[in-house]
């Protein structure tokens, strides 16, 4: 009776309560993409809490992307404020950008709190690829 339970029921009572997994690409020092991978995230991460699944979130930024996770960043407000409503995001800062950066002002450089860093953005893109994340690049 069970496997005939399994059987007709429907397929989407099978997919509410899943995880999802997205991975957002940033490498342009450009206001307007900052803005658009920020909309895309909050607009992933506002369906699927309406299905009923559940979201991760990164963003991941390197070469003159990084510029996004600076103090004086054009999104420094709304990537707090967004940090706070989606705990489920995670903001990835390239150790390497960063280091050459560092090389190039003469001093560390710092990033929002919000942000993390990881060794090389683009093998932190790799590694969540190949976990099975999608991964957009807007």
């Amino acid at each position: 009776m069970l496997a005939l339970a399994f059987i007709l029921s429907p397929v989407g009572a099978f997919a509410a309560g899943m995880t999802h997994h997205v991975a957002f690409h940033l490498d342009e020092n450009d206001p307007a993409l900052m803005n658009l991978i920020l909309n895309n995230a909050q607009n992933v991460s506002q369906y699927y809490a309406s299905v009923g699944d559940e979201v991760e979130i990164e963003i991941v930024a390197y070469g003159p992307g990084l510029s996004i996770y600076l103090p004086d960043s054009p999104v420094k407000d709304r990537i707090a404020q967004m940090s706070l409503a989606i705990p489920t995001m995670t903001l990835s800062a390239c150790g390497n950008t960063m280091t050459k950066m560092a090389e190039k002002a003469g001093h560390e450089i710092t990033l929002l709190p919000e942000a993390r860093v990881v060794p090389a953005g683009v093998v932190r893109l790799i590694k969540l690829q190949e976990a099975g994340w999608s991964y957009i690049r807007p």
